[in-house]
């Protein structure tokens, strides 16, 4: 497994695993970080995860398909019974690409909708984020 190339740090105080991307990564890549960061999450019991991802402006219809349909389901099935809670946290230009692009607003459309197991949401704004994060 690679090592990954993004920061994570569960916060006790906040009862929240925080997961920063410093830079783009190749999809390979990316799969090996969502997958430690679901080691970690398994190892503090942390259902509410806040994903910083303003910093990577590269979108790929490839990860998004895969973190909605594969990962996500699965890792809200390894944090059972706890709910599994995603804040992703991204830059104006990268909404802007959610908003213009249809592969990536479908795919989104399909994380966000309430019938799945998991509960997305994005912000622009980290407090917003941890707040509803925390609710």
């Amino acid at each position: 497994m690679l090592p990954p190339s993004c920061s994570i740090q569960f916060r006790p105080d906040l009862q929240v695993l925080v997961v920063r991307w410093p830079a783009d990564a190749p999809f390979p890549q990316l799969q090996a970080d969502f997958e430690a960061v679901l080691h970690e999450a398994q190892q503090y019991r942390a259902a509410r995860w806040l994903l910083d991802v303003r910093r990577r402006d590269e979108l790929t219809p490839d990860l998004a398909y895969w973190t909605t349909h594969d990962f996500f389901p699965r890792a809200n099935q390894h944090l059972a019974p706890l709910p599994l809670r995603i804040a992703v946290l991204a830059s104006p230009v990268r909404m802007a690409v959610y908003e213009q692009d249809g592969v990536q607003r479908d795919t989104l459309q399909y994380g966000l909708a309430g019938t799945r197991p998991y509960r997305l949401q994005l912000f622009g704004d980290e407090g917003e984020a941890v707040a509803w994060l925390r609710a």
